[in-house]
């Protein structure tokens, strides 16, 4: 008995050996943190951590999940662990709330968020996109002259405006998506369209079957990192009540799952437009509260560059044009089978070409495939007919 006990206190005493050498552990100043590991100063200074991809040191900002790299753009996630504590070292932070007055109080039962993102002087090295300006006026253009959005009921979001309000920084955008579904109500049509960078980032939390994350970049993605489809997701999907219904375009690389929808729809090796079950391995619910959100996006293999457009030419990006151009040459009532159809064959043949209606289009000369797309899918938070359901704004 006494030996058992000898033994017993020996390796409690070791156990404690090891915890306390462990918690005492400081990394040398000599060997750098690994990529993503947030460095804690105590709470006096910003947090740092390492781009996974070039090794460039960048700042975090409290609260963020990811941080993006103005060196080469990519994404890394942020290790939230102190080396000091085991304990979470950015605490997440309230979403901020728009002031009264920067946006419109419409309760109009059809609203609509453009955002449309050049990163003009932001990107080094990578140059900015020429489209995504243009494709925010073209679909205004569409949602007040074909499906009657009222002036008081869409938002535009574009890095050209002097008002601070309608620049889509972070929390601009994360203040419009709670304007675009506050007080959602039975027969709501709401729209959400956003042109420009989209990124992946490997995910943490298993709820994606392919284990990144999706996410879109602000025009402030590189100080203050994307918005991860988990956000997006909880921001405009979750809400949705019965009889509401969400429309989303998405513009951007790596865009096929933004939304974290469930079920997911592209064409088989037939030619066919067929469902896959995309529901989170780990059992995550990322439905709505009853509504219907779909969204529309290009799959892109994401090795595709970013084109550079001449200056002469004033632009639109390739998935939204598609987009538009098919509902405007599709009657009214096209059902979704229909439409995705003639969205990739216009992807297919339409070339570098554009020949959009209205004032805003007139002057578009151009498709620019900024975000590489190949062709488009459709996920949805419940799956139907695509082919007898039609698409109604």
């Amino acid at each position: 008995m006494q030996e058992c006990k000898g033994k017993l206190a020996k390796k409690q005493r070791a156990h404690v050996a090891s915890t306390t050498a462990r918690a005492s552990f400081r990394p040398s100043s000599s060997l750098p943190p690994p990529p993503g590991f947030a460095m804690n100063c105590g709470g006096r200074t910003p947090a740092t951590v390492r781009c996974k991809y070039c090794s460039a040191c960048l700042t975090v900002t409290a609260g963020e999940r990811a941080v993006q790299c103005s060196q080469c753009c990519g994404v890394t996630r942020v290790v939230r662990r102190s080396v000091r504590l085991p304990l979470p070292l950015l605490p997440a932070l309230p979403r901020p709330t728009a002031p009264a007055g920067s946006f419109p109080c419409s309760r109009s039962k059809k609203r609509a968020v453009l955002i449309g993102i050049t990163y003009a002087g932001t990107r080094r090295g990578c140059g900015e996109l020429r489209g995504p300006v243009n494709d925010v006026k073209c679909m205004r253009h569409l949602l007040s002259q074909r499906f009657g959005f009222p002036s008081d009921g869409i938002i535009m979001l574009t890095d050209d405006q002097k008002d601070p309000f309608r620049l889509p920084t972070k929390d601009n955008i994360r203040m419009a998506m709670q304007w675009l579904v506050q007080g959602c109500s039975y027969g709501d049509s709401l729209v959400f369209h956003f042109s420009g960078l989209g990124a992946q980032v490997p995910d943490e939390d298993c709820d994606e079957a392919d284990g990144y994350d999706e996410a879109i970049c602000p025009m402030d993605s590189f100080q203050k990192g994307p918005i991860l489809d988990d956000e997006i997701n909880e921001a405009i999907v979750r809400p949705l009540v019965p009889g509401a219904k969400l429309h989303a375009v998405v513009d951007a690389c790596h865009s096929a799952t933004v939304l974290d929808l469930p079920f997911f729809c592209r064409t088989s090796r037939t030619g066919s437009w067929q469902w896959e079950d995309h529901r989170a391995p780990s059992g995550a619910c990322k439905g709505t509260s009853g509504g219907q959100a779909v969204l529309f996006s290009g799959y892109s293999s994401g090795k595709s560059k970013f084109s550079v457009t001449p200056q002469a030419y004033a632009t639109v990006g390739a998935m939204t044009h598609s987009f538009i151009k098919a509902v405007e040459c599709e009657p009214c009532g096209v059902t979704y089978g229909r439409l995705l159809t003639s969205m990739k064959a216009i992807m297919t043949n339409g070339g570098g070409s554009c020949n959009l209606q209205g004032p805003i289009g007139a002057p578009v000369s151009k498709v620019a495939n900024f975000s590489g797309v190949q062709e488009p899918n459709l996920s949805s938070s419940e799956m139907f007919d695509i082919y007898r359901k039609p698409f109604v704004l």
